[in-house]
């Protein structure tokens, strides 16, 4: 929201400065993003008087001029407006001044006749487009004096962040009463009366609300015999200080009462309303229409449209029509005031990407109870400056009258809550600063809501603006003890406390968290192979790069991959805990979220830094972190297959956990690893926290007592063929039910190159722990299990120990 100054101050008579403004407001919650002085550039620019103006002899357009500009000389300046004459009043820009455009002004002889200066246009001074002729000037101007002075130009624009829940303040109006509030001043607003001739018959156009839930006020009055033509110059350069460009003067008044009060307007050409009447109602699915912008819209069914006898003439809340837009030849107005339902306009402009200044501010709330008000104050201007006549009548239909929450506000509640004590006195005054009505007459004092703060609707609001009025930046930081209440002991984990520990965990094991952007490109997923079907694709990017929702953790990692590398890191161990997005036609936002965990490993084993053996991580590392993970969540050690036809992942594993798959884990095909710029293997996994949820809430846990005795390990070696995985043997050494064997690990893997002609084998090395629950056991008798154990594999598998 862009605030002029000096229009401020057509509201409260604030007399401190910009910065001074803008801090307070901060603190106030309205942040201050920058403090714009709009026509410094034209500070040099002075009003100067043709005193002379004669042609020029060598050419048919020029004009060579006598101009006072109070330097005690008069300056010859050749001009080629068509509009120059002797005794105009004119703005001049003296040699050495720089244009807002970067132009130089220097000493010139044009045709033969030296020119000292520039007599300039309001396009040249960025004022306005109009570059029709030079900007005359009042007879009232000083000459010598700056113009912008002259003027009486907004100096300073303060450009004031607004959060969503302060529609209020998207206005000059709504900013003076935060201003009024925190300086403790008065609030004034300039009447502007509205002249109606009582004696005329009224002058009524029909209003039909087909749906009133989402239109609750429509109004209108009848402007005839307007002339159109330029605003006034001081509106139209106040309009232009907040970023407006003036148009007309009728339409101009809606942009001055929008940014004003903050109620947008809306002016039809009376005589293009077939039927002379309105008509608010849904659109028809697919129904075109064309908006002021020369776009040719497609409407849907949950659009809202405002109509006349046969035809949409404006899209509710959000943009007029071309078929009814004020021109040139308009002579007789209707004037638009209405209130809609914000979601309405909101989904209308999300959907066809069209937001405008009025769309801003529906969507967010606006103040019904000036809806009538502001139409008045806007008929009043145009009446003057176009020199028509507002007709008898006010067309209202309002099938939803405002209603003021009425909150129950405790003193002592709000000190409990903030943790300082503000007198009762204070509370009173800054509620009723705001415009609450407060009704002090118990302990519980009964506030009724403003028509202006559509966000006050309970105690806790209240509470938070008595606080930021004293000044939340004043309140000594005093961190709370937390207690957790014994009577929720029990009660499902919820899904942020899961992904918490989740989040412990990762950082525990060593792996560094990675937070993504949810936007992949659509060229991303592409290049790791990912399906087409179900892609959200985003309508208004952040960049040509970030063009869909992801469907995979993958694009991201593999990103953080390359942006690390590229920084000289030689190796990275990545977790993300993040959602997926996949279209789904059965939700309400047509999109299914899962929750999904992914871990990305690369480069060395171990730092450099430590003397350990070298050596880059391989499948067991990943393999390694997800069955720790599992066992962190009481689940039991995973089934481990092949799968085939993974767009990204060669080899790739399937992970199931109780007859369910829960992910995926593997290495990066080389091809698209190198597209990341990574050197070494890649390996990935990706796991549905979803299922893995489920499946942890299921188990049971059973608790058995800590053992006394101390285990004892042997190594065992067995001399496999390639077709005997490690998951065979250890299944088949548990499947013996040894009493005394605890646990079987593998701990090293051997293949020795085969000699010419023979089948390769591998050496896989076991550790068996085994011990006894009530006493320390012997060596005779582990030696004697280990024999067991040896004996089976080589009879039931073939294998030598």
């Amino acid at each position: 929201m862009l605030l002029s100054l000096s229009w401020l101050r057509d509201f409260t008579p604030y007399e401190g400065t910009a910065e001074a403004l803008g801090d307070r407001l901060t603190m106030l919650g309205l942040e201050l993003e920058d403090i714009r002085r709009p026509y410094d550039s034209i500070r040099p620019i002075v009003v100067g008087l043709v005193v002379a103006c004669e042609d020029h002899p060598e050419s048919d357009h020029l004009h060579v001029c006598k101009v006072d500009a109070g330097q005690g000389e008069l300056l010859d300046i050749v001009c080629g407006a068509p509009n120059v004459a002797e005794g105009q009043k004119v703005p001049v820009a003296l040699v050495g001044t720089t244009m807002p455009d970067g132009m130089l002004i220097k000493k010139a002889k044009l045709r033969g006749a030296p020119s000292f200066g520039m007599i300039c246009s309001e396009r040249e001074l960025g004022l306005t487009e109009d570059h029709s002729g030079i900007m005359v000037l009042p007879e009232s101007f000083v000459v010598g004096k700056p113009l912008v002075d002259q003027l009486t130009l907004d100096h300073e624009v303060l450009d004031i962040s607004i959060t969503p829940n302060r529609a209020d303040c998207l206005s000059v109006l709504g900013l003076a009463r935060e201003t009024a509030l925190a300086f403790n001043l008065p609030l004034n607003i300039p009447a502007m009366p509205l002249q109606i001739d009582e004696s005329a018959p009224q002058r009524l156009v029909p209003l039909d609300i087909k749906d009133p839930d989402l239109c609750w006020l429509y109004s209108g009055r009848v402007i005839t015999g307007v002339e159109i033509g330029p605003s006034p110059m001081q509106l139209r350069h106040r309009l232009n200080s907040v970023g407006v460009r003036p148009i007309s003067n009728i339409v101009d008044v809606t942009n001055y009462i929008l940014f004003e009060c903050g109620q947008p307007l809306h002016s039809f050409d009376l005589d293009k309303l077939e039927g002379g009447r309105i008509e608010v109602s849904r659109a028809q699915e697919g129904e075109k229409f064309t908006t002021l912008d020369g776009q040719e819209r497609t409407l849907t069914a949950q659009d809202l449209c405002i109509r006349d006898g046969g035809r949409a003439v404006g899209l509710a809340g959000v943009m007029g029509g071309l078929n009814t837009e004020i021109t040139e030849a308009s002579s007789n107005v209707f004037l638009e005031s209405a209130v809609f339902r914000p979601g309405t306009i909101r989904k209308t402009s999300r959907r066809l990407g069209l937001s405008s200044e009025a769309s801003y501010r529906f969507e967010r709330g606006i103040d019904q109870q000036r809806t009538v008000w502001a139409l008045d104050r806007a008929c009043a201007m145009m009446a003057a400056m176009s020199g028509g006549t507002v007709q008898p009548g006010l067309s209202i239909s309002e099938p939803r009258p405002f209603k003021a929450a009425n909150i129950d506000f405790r003193p002592a509640r709000a000190d409990a809550l903030l943790g300082v004590h503000l007198t009762p006195e204070f509370d009173e005054k800054v509620l009723t600063g705001m415009g609450c009505a407060v009704d002090t007459s118990s302990s519980v004092w009964r506030v009724s809501q403003p028509s202006w703060r559509p966000d006050l609707t309970r105690e806790a609001d209240l509470v938070e603006e008595v606080g930021r009025v004293h000044g939340l930046d004043t309140i000594a930081p005093e961190l709370p003890s937390v207690a957790r209440n014994l009577d929720r002991a029990g009660e499902p984990e919820s899904r942020f406390s899961f992904w918490s520990r989740l989040k412990h965990w990762g950082a525990g094991l060593g792996l560094n968290e990675a937070v993504n952007y949810s936007f992949v490109g659509h060229k991303d997923m592409d290049h790791l192979g990912l399906p087409r079907e179900g892609r959200i694709s985003i309508m208004n990017p952040l960049s040509a790069e970030q063009d869909a929702l992801r469907t995979a953790l993958a694009p991201g990692l593999l990103y953080d991959l390359r942006n690390n590398l590229a920084q000289g890191i030689q190796g990275l161990r990545l977790f993300e805990l993040a959602n997926i997005f996949e279209a789904d036609a059965t939700s309400e936002t047509t999109a299914r979220e899962t929750g999904m965990l992914g871990v990305l490993l690369y480069g060395a084993r171990f730092d450099t830094a430590w003397p350990q053996p070298e050596g880059d991580l391989d499948y067991t590392d990943i393999k390694g972190i997800v069955e720790n993970l599992l066992r962190f969540l009481h689940l039991p050690a995973p089934e481990c297959t092949l799968a085939e036809g993974h767009p990204f992942l060669l080899p790739c594993v399937q992970v199931t956990v109780n007859g369910r798959a829960v992910g995926v884990m593997g290495r990066v095909k080389p091809a698209m690893a190198e597209e990341f710029h990574a050197r070494k293997e890649v390996w990935l996994a990706e796991l549905n926290l979803e299922v893995l949820r489920e499946l942890h809430d299921a188990a049971q846990v059973r608790f058995r007592p800590l053992p006394v005795y101390p285990p004892v390990r042997r190594d065992i070696t067995v001399m496999a063929g390639q077709g005997l995985t490690v998951s065979a043997i250890v299944a088949h050494v548990r499947g013996l039910g040894l009493p005394l064997l605890e646990d079987m690990v593998l701990v090293d893997c051997f293949e020795p190159k085969a000699a010419e002609g023979q089948k390769a084998v591998r050496n896989l090395t076991f550790r068996l722990t085994f011990r006894h629950a009530d006493r320390t056991l012997k060596d005779a008798e582990v030696d004697k299990e280990r024999e067991k154990v040896a004996q089976s594999l080589v009879a039931a598998l073939g294998v030598k120990i």
